[in-house]
């Protein structure tokens, strides 16, 4: 168990520990069912002390082993609950190592004035510097700079961080690798993005969702039902002069009640955000991580996202009168110098298609033109020998200045490249047009089979992007999403999110921009990226610390991981209680009404015995379900029906065979240790 779930010995003390420190009332109380059994365990140790001292021990030695497996059955649902905080806490601890007494150099004036990172206030203005740690959070108002937030993501590489744009959230915490920033801190201390991650992973602030309300609520109204039942099988005893103890009507009772998913339902529910911080999303909360479970629609992004976001070079059109080869050659040695994806792009698809190899552009005293916003174009002089590459606009008006057009074939191929959903760059050399090099922003491997994964799951997948909608619709097809949405503003996407939500569907979206803000909001599930701005963090519920738009996909399984763990132990739980029907309720009456004997058909040797084996495995059941409660029941993108018919195979009948199993086995134990 502890191997597969990450646990080690000092964190299994420590949740040892937390079980006995949890038997305070004040905290027991809040998990009403097992409330009730540490009730029930107090009256039957009061009976046993009682017993001892009347010095009737036959009867105490019984009511001191119910007490015994009454305590036991309240720890290891302590135990269960500690473990899941305690994995949370280990994290929290990791975390807390970022948080050094740093100082920082805030701006007064003209001046930069140093000081402890602890005295930042929310508007402050700070100077950061190569080496030095970022004091906290905050948005970059001047700069550029290369950022080591690996304390935070776990992610060895470096980001840019700029001013302007999306890229402009930094974290407290994380290290200035090169340049400088200056920063607005946006959170004053104990209200940072790294307090809010110890806090959550410590479950300090966790509130029940209202599915878990909800869930407790039944299993309250269970345990009531069951308490009146109980109670009038004594008024129901003596009527039938039927000797019944006091220990024996609570071993009942706890036997009867949903202890076993009273037990593991907040273990379950702190392994469930456990889990996604594992995969470094931060839920705000644990009603978000329900909420992903129940998604209805996705909306992911196509830039990045769907796609690889760099244009990559796919095919070479020549012109007419040129040659394939020759345009690529061409298009290869305009590209030797351009580091951009897609020049690099263009140089490998050379090689590729034609054998082209590098050449060095020293000896051939090249000069490379590098791209500019007012030319719209790059390329390389070798002597007398100008190659340019650039929009289609761009290279007409350069051939135009020679005296030359350019030919209409090459203008018919970058429109039907434009209508594929790709971008055209003409290849030109002197006044001479070459040909056509077709750029696609290519759909990231596997993203079909991830989509079809969601709708066997009943998600709708939805792409937003600002391509105009023959692009999209390009692009769409081939990702095989099921809808999309082309030139997206922020007021369409929010007035998408609201037509779903009136149909009664759940929204997720995952966004980085001020843009998508309102969107973010109005999701039932919205993931910030960690990169993007604090507006956009600030609005949605999630954040990715790796800034991962995919991750989405993740996320939704954990939160169907999470309802589906909770439901089937909750059937598990409600189905074992027949095996205890059938151990307790015979031993009870059988003196009384022999023909009950018939229904002991596990064989169990005395009613003292079938009692106390009832009693022992609705403890031990407890604890052997812990680590499916952490690890979660695995899932997988199947029909809810069919979910529905393995959830109701495995763990109900489940639920009613191993219990029989189980007493029975500690029966034969206690028969041999004589402790019947």
């Amino acid at each position: 168990m502890t191997d597969s779930l990450n646990l080690n010995k000092e964190m299994l003390f420590t949740a040892v520990k937390q079980a006995f420190v949890k038997l305070d009332p004040r905290v027991q109380v809040k998990n009403p069912v097992m409330f009730i059994v540490m009730v029930g365990a107090v009256i039957t140790t009061v009976f046993f002390i009682r017993e001892l001292v009347s010095g009737a021990m036959q009867e105490g030695w019984f009511e001191l082993q119910i007490a015994l497996w009454l305590w036991f059955t309240v720890l290891f649902a302590n135990f269960a609950e500690a473990l899941a905080e305690g994995r949370g806490k280990a994290q929290a601890q990791a975390l807390r190592k970022t948080r050094t007494n740093t100082f920082a150099k805030k701006i007064i004036g003209n001046d930069r004035e140093k000081v402890l990172a602890s005295s930042l206030r929310k508007g402050d203005i700070v100077f950061v510097e190569p080496g030095d740690i970022i004091p906290s959070d905050g948005e970059i108002i001047e700069g550029a700079a290369s950022v080591d937030e690996s304390a935070i993501t776990g992610e060895s590489a470096p980001v840019i961080r700029e001013a302007g744009g999306d890229k402009t959230s930094v974290t407290g915490g994380t290290k200035l690798l090169s340049d400088w920033l200056k920063i607005r801190i946006t959170a004053n201390q104990g209200e940072t993005f790294l307090d809010h991650m110890i806090s959550l992973v410590e479950g300090a602030k966790r509130q029940k969702t209202p599915n878990e309300i909800a869930l407790t609520i039944l299993l309250v109204g269970l345990t009531i039902i069951f308490l009146v039942a109980v109670a009038t099988i004594e008024p129901f005893a003596i009527y039938s002069s039927t000797e019944i103890s006091v220990a024996v009507l609570i071993a009942l009772l706890v036997c009867l009640i949903p202890t076993t998913i009273g037990g593991l339902l907040s273990a379950i529910g702190i392994a469930g955000m456990d889990r996604l911080l594992r995969h470094n999303v931060l839920a705000m909360s644990g009603r978000a991580v329900e909420a992903a479970g129940d998604i209805d629609a996705l909306l992911l992004d196509k830039t990045g996202t769907i796609t690889l976001g760099n244009r990559m070079a796919v095919k070479f059109i020549p012109a007419p009168d040129v040659s394939t080869e020759e345009l690529a050659d061409a298009a290869q040695i305009s590209s030797l110098s351009d580091e951009t994806p897609e020049g690099r792009s263009i140089v490998v698809l050379a090689k590729q298609l034609y054998n082209i190899r590098q050449r060095n552009m020293e000896e051939l005293q090249a000069r490379f033109i590098p791209f500019s916003a007012q030319t719209r174009m790059s390329g390389v002089d070798i002597g007398d020998t100008e190659i340019r590459k650039g929009a289609m606009d761009a290279v007409r008006s350069y051939i135009e200045n020679q005296g030359a057009t350019l030919p209409d074939q090459v203008q018919t191929d970058c429109e039907q490249i434009a209508q594929d959903g790709g971008t055209p760059l003409v290849v030109a050399e002197k006044n001479r047009v070459l040909g056509t090099i077709y750029l696609k922003d290519v759909v990231k491997g596997g993203i079909k089979e991830r989509f079809n994964e969601l709708r066997r799951m009943g998600i709708k997948t939805v792409m937003i992007t600002g391509d105009n909608p023959l692009t999209a619709a390009t692009i769409a097809a081939e990702a095989g999403v099921d809808d999309f949405l082309a030139e997206a503003t922020p007021e369409t996407k929010l007035n998408l999110i609201r037509d779903y939500q009136d149909k009664g569907m759940l929204v997720a979206m995952t966004g980085d921009g001020t843009n998508d803000a309102p969107a973010l909001a109005q999701a039932d599930v919205g993931v910030a990226m960690n990169s993007g701005t604090q507006a956009a963090k600030e609005a949605g519920n999630m954040v990715d610390l790796d800034s991962n738009p995919t991750k989405l996909i993740e996320v939704v399984e954990i939160g169907k991981q999470l309802l589906m763990t909770r439901g089937s132990l909750t059937t598990f739980s409600i189905a074992n209680d027949v095996a205890k029907y059938f151990a307790i309720l015979p031993a009870i009456f059988v003196t009384a009404y022999p023909p009950l004997a018939i229904l002991n058909i596990m064989n169990l040797s005395t009613p003292k015995s079938a009692i106390l084996s009832a009693v022992i495995f609705n403890a031990l059941i407890i604890i052997a379900l812990i680590p499916l409660a952490l690890r979660g029941v695995k899932y997988k993108p199947l029909g809810a029906n069919i979910i529905l018919r393995k959830n109701l195979l495995i763990y109900g009948l489940g639920g009613i065979i191993i219990p029989f199993i189980g007493i029975k086995i500690i029966d034969m134990i206690l028969v041999l240790l004589r402790l019947n």
